[in-house]
């Protein structure tokens, strides 16, 4: 017999503590290991794939491995160091922008800088701030948050995790179904699909997505002959996956670092502006409608609702977790709310579905 569901819901709620409180708890020390598992399951497919088409699950993974150490060596001769550059040089001329701010905004509003506002002073203590504690600040954030040490154990501790987990990864899923409790084994197998397609759909998709509209930024930006495109499109396809985020975010630093550089040339700022709205105009109609899908079932804002709870509670790798799990929860979610759709609770003592008003009566 069964244990009964009071002392399951026990049971499971003990489960779920465990796994917060060791998030918590370990933090920084999975890192590696989350993001090696969270690559092996986005190749895991393309493992499947090579499979079938005669490979063995060795030969595929090493064919996987090669390709990414390929793509690896190509974006660090060519792409990071442009990359470093762009954003070291951004960094450096902030004081510079600030200033350029103050003086364009002074020109143009005399009425709204008296020289004993708020506002003025504000914005001329800018530069200095930026200045004066700009690198500290970015020596602060580098040793506390990415170490040397962190980097070495990510870039050495990830790729071996992930060549492990993807090599072992059909044998690990045998292996959890194995221990399923046999009485709710169906069901669970049946939402951990449902969550898997979620995640498929969304991060594969999504992935696709941020990969090329960053490169549509980035080209476009840097054919029209913006200083930093390359770092504005980077930054815009990486947070591509918040639905309107990566474009505004994106279109008002490449607009803004627009008017700085050809303040005057409408045309070429014209072309800034377009260059992000056509790429809104591509993700909405054409991108995300097929790579991604209509059923992936994450809401906006339940998705940012999520990387702020999860960042806040275990920080980056809470934010690493965020998607998969706001996904977990949402698919247990519609499951409880198809019973609970399903019991004499919401169906009543006749077993049947209570009928809506009539349009007459939703007046009364």
């Amino acid at each position: 017999m069964g244990l009964p569901v009071r002392d399951q819901l026990k049971y499971w709620s003990i489960a779920a503590a465990i796994f917060f409180v060791v998030l918590y708890l370990l933090g920084n020390v999975i890192l590696p290991f989350i993001l090696g598992g969270a690559i092996a399951y986005l190749l895991d497919p393309v493992a499947d794939r090579l499979e079938r088409m005669g490979f063995s699950r060795g030969l595929a993974v090493g064919v996987i491995t090669i390709g990414a150490l390929l793509v690896f060596v190509i974006m660090a001769l060519l792409v990071v160091p442009t990359l470093i550059q762009q954003s070291v040089q951004l960094f450096n001329t902030a004081p510079q922008l600030a200033r350029d701010l103050q003086t364009f905004l002074s020109q143009h509003f005399p009425s709204v800088f008296d020289t004993n506002s708020v506002l003025h002073q504000t914005l001329q203590s800018l530069g200095e701030t930026v200045r004066s504690k700009g690198g500290a600040l970015l020596e602060t954030v580098l040793s506390s948050a990415v170490s040397f040490l962190n980097v070495i154990v990510i870039l050495v501790v990830v790729p071996v995790v992930t060549v492990y987990l993807l090599y072992d990864w059909d044998r690990m899923v045998g292996k959890v179904d194995a221990l399923l409790p046999r009485d709710h084994a169906p069901v669970i197998r049946k939402l951990a699909h449902e969550i898997d397609t979620v995640l498929a759909s969304f991060i594969r998709g999504m992935g696709t997505v941020c990969i090329i509209l960053g490169l549509y930024y980035a080209v476009a930006l840097m054919l029209v002959g913006l200083q930093f495109g390359l770092v504005v499109g980077a930054i815009a396809g990486l947070i591509t996956f918040i639905p309107y985020v990566g474009s505004l975010v994106g279109g008002a630093l490449a607009i803004g670092l627009g008017l700085f550089q050809f303040w005057g040339d409408w045309t070429t700022i014209g072309l800034i502006a377009a260059i992000f709205l056509s790429g809104q105009f591509i993700e909405g109609n054409f991108l995300t409608p097929r790579l991604v899908g209509s059923s992936v079932g994450l809401h906006p804002v339940w998705l940012i609702f999520a990387l702020s709870v999860f960042g806040t509670l275990f920080g980056f790798v809470g934010m690493l977790v965020a998607v998969p799990l706001a996904a977990a929860i949402g698919v247990v979610t519609r499951f409880v709310a198809n019973q609970y759709h399903d019991s004499r609770l919401y169906q009543g003592v006749s077993g049947r579905p209570p009928k809506p008003p009539a349009s007459g009566d939703a007046s009364q």
